[in-house]
């Protein structure tokens, strides 16, 4: 593992110390926000400010890249969204948060898309699966240990900021020292939304159903947690819960759909989500009880995404997977929007524990809507093949991390328009289904 690594170790630190400066501002604005007094519908729509910001990052980055190349465009992003950080405390106002919400998705979106397409670039096919597998442990242990930072000091206070603001721009030091050579950017056809529904509506829906969730939960999780009197170190531990229950449920359900059929498993997964969410929101439970639903909830939601992911791969064409998972992505992006704006809208209206009710009825909707396509009397075009894809681990950081999709199960290797980096290699093509539903 370590010859594996050692090329690209520059790359993973980069990528590590920008998810503990990312992730710790995403929650830091939300507690922030809740002692400043800002509604929590306010507060949704500050932080569906970012993936509003995603999409904007999307159509840039291309020209960008080709402009300046990957260091230049790194290091132009990373000092642009290390200055928005700072800016937060500076002007404390909702409106002016909302703007530098934006302008933080929008750069962060391009600076993952340099890392992830450079980790492709530099990654032999043969080894894909380990490079990816790294990567992901890389980046949700990087996710569930900056929330611990929020111990160090109050959120009305400077520190914080200036903490998230450093380890950002520090993220330059190791992308700017590596001397590996820069990738070539090239293009990435469209792909219809409407095709892709109608070759894998679960895949489809399932991602929607991610986004709207997880979008919820990163926006609004230390809100409805401060809500209901926690401090901010049991926030920090409610938000590592989540994050730690994705890092141990996500491989091992994966692995299982691939042998069993992955309509069956989505649906399971979301039954899942919906039983825990649904206890935590009705029942007056200890704070250990909770910390557990919620590591139970995360195995569920963050797998969620990924077994979409591996679903789709199923049923569309090898050369398809690029553009065809770009436009599942953007589906999520679509309801990682929506999913902070209602839930802010919801809990003020209703109070926290709205939130729950909304994770646990997003969730059963999805579960009825399993139901309604196994029951269909004719042949569905989501029939598991019988050779199925992979599972491979996901997260949803940018296009480019489709790219780096390995060829082969990582169990037996030791795991819209955008800017594709470098061709990989195509893994054998999925049994395609017959077309008409």
């Amino acid at each position: 593992m370590i010859p594996v690594v050692m090329p690209i170790f520059s790359l993973l630190v980069g990528v590590a110390l920008l998810l503990f400066g990312s992730g710790l501002l995403n929650t830091l604005l939300s507690l922030r926000g809740g002692l400043e007094g800002y509604s929590d519908s306010l507060i949704g729509y500050i932080m569906s400010g970012y993936f509003f910001g995603y999409f904007v990052g999307s159509f840039m980055g291309l020209k960008l890249l080709r402009r300046v190349g990957h260091v230049r465009a790194f290091s132009l992003c990373a000092a642009v969204s290390a200055a928005t950080v700072l800016l937060h405390v500076l002007i404390v106002n909702p409106y002016i948060w909302i703007v530098l919400r934006v302008i933080t998705g929008a750069t962060l979106v391009i600076l993952y898309t340099i890392i992830e397409s450079w980790l492709n670039d530099q990654t032999p096919a043969e080894k894909r699966g380990q490079v990816f597998a790294v990567y992901i442990a890389v980046t949700l242990a990087a996710l569930a240990l900056t929330q611990q930072l929020l111990v160090l000091d109050s959120p009305l206070n400077f520190t914080l900021f200036a903490i998230a603001a450093m380890l950002v721009c520090v993220s330059l030091i190791p992308v700017s020292w590596t001397r590996l050579p820069q990738p070539k950017v090239t293009n990435v056809s469209r792909y219809s939304l409407r095709k892709l529904m109608r070759q894998a509506p679960l895949a489809v829906m399932g991602s929607a159903l991610s986004g709207l969730v997880m979008g919820a939960f990163w926006g609004l999780m230390p809100i409805y947690g401060q809500r209901i009197g926690l401090d901010a170190g049991q926030v920090a531990n409610l938000m590592s819960a989540a994050i730690i229950g994705g890092f141990l449920f996500q491989y091992p359900i994966g692995r299982f759909s691939d042998g069993y059929d992955r309509r069956i498993v989505l649906g399971a997964i979301s039954a899942l989500g919906f039983v825990v969410t649904l206890i935590s929101w009705l029942l007056p439970i200890p704070y250990w009880m909770l910390l557990l639903n919620i590591a139970l909830w995360g195995g569920a939601a963050f797998s969620l995404y990924p077994v979409a992911v591996a679903h789709l791969v199923d049923h569309i064409d090898s050369n398809d997977i690029l553009p065809a998972g770009s436009a599942n992505l953007l589906v999520y992006g679509i309801g990682a929007a929506i999913g902070p704006a209602v839930s802010g809208e919801v809990m003020q209206a209703t109070g926290p524990g709205a939130l729950l009710a909304l994770f646990a009825l997003s969730h059963g909707v999805y579960v009825a809507y399993v139901v309604y396509r196994l029951k269909r009397p004719a042949a569905s075009v989501e029939e598991q093949p019988e050779s199925p894809a992979a599972f491979v681990p996901m997260l949803r950081t940018s296009p480019a991390v489709l790219e780096m999709h390995p060829d082969e199960p990582l169990a037996e290797e030791t795991p819209l328009d955008v800017a594709a980096n470098q061709p990989f290699d195509e893994p054998p093509a999925p049994p395609k289904a017959a077309s008409g539903n």
